[in-house]
């Protein structure tokens, strides 16, 4: 389709690459399918040759193809959903997650991945983003661990962008991002991370995610049992504001 779309517009490899800011090899290899596209790659092109959002639409299904099996219908979901919970312990959330650290959690890997493998899950990854703005707004919050904000990967840098990524989200109106703090001497969500999902059909689902697969959770008792749970995370947590507050410290600390 980028073959396509380019040579309807009159451009060459080079002269597209020149637009987007990406290298001619780089245009070449993704219209043979030989490395997925980075970054912002897809809007850009896109842009350029008046694809009127056909390349995006394409790069969202190629996204999901190329997503552990595992994962893929929770990633349907997570597009169309009204309302989304999210409680991680280890790392940031997959949803907040920069191009760089994205790359270094997926580069820390058992066993390790191949180089397109890791740029093919970081495109993934970022592609899912676009919840945040898509209209009719969902309702998205977070609950993430105070551990997971001081956690170095990737380096001071990597690390303070990342936390600054987001503070910038969490000042979206249809955002709330809370910290659970390590001082907490009571804790509901000890059983692990967990997702709470209402879909478009108005469906609730929980979804837990292990170190080999992934399943939902859609039958009582279990989905009333860790929608509790996360109210409960929510009210041990710190406010947004303060969790704002501690955010900046620690990216002011690096």
């Amino acid at each position: 389709m980028l073959r396509f779309y380019r040579q309807q517009a009159g451009l060459t490899q080079e002269a597209l690459g020149r637009r987007i800011e990406f290298s001619k090899s780089q245009v070449a290899m993704v219209e043979r399918g030989d490395r997925p596209p980075k970054g912002t790659f897809v809007p850009r092109a896109d842009e350029a040759v008046g694809a009127r959002g056909a390349l995006l639409a394409a790069a969202a299904e190629l996204h999901v193809s190329r997503m552990p099996y595992w994962f893929r219908e929770f990633a349907e979901e997570e597009a169309t959903c009204l309302t989304l919970h999210s409680y991680q312990n280890h790392v940031l959330p997959g949803q907040l997650q920069t191009e760089a650290y994205a790359r270094v959690v997926f580069g820390c890997h058992c066993p390790p991945l191949s180089d397109d493998e890791i740029e093919a899950r970081v495109a993934t990854r970022l592609a899912r983003q676009k919840l945040f703005h898509r209209r009719p707004a969902a309702v998205i919050s977070f609950v993430v661990e105070q551990s997971a904000l001081c956690r170095p990967l990737g380096g001071p840098a990597v690390l303070k962008e990342q936390l600054h990524h987001v503070l910038d989200i969490s000042r979206l109106r249809n955002v709330e991002i809370q910290v659970m703090p390590s001082s907490r001497q009571t804790h509901a969500g000890l059983d692990g991370p967990m997702v709470l999902l209402e879909t478009a059909e108005r469906r609730q689902l929980a979804y837990v995610e292990g170190q080999n697969g992934s399943f939902f959770i859609s039958e009582q008792p279990g989905l009333g049992d860790m929608s509790a749970r996360y109210g409960i995370l929510r009210a041990q947590a710190l406010s947004p504001e303060d969790s704002a507050q501690l955010i900046e410290q620690v990216a002011k600390e690096l």
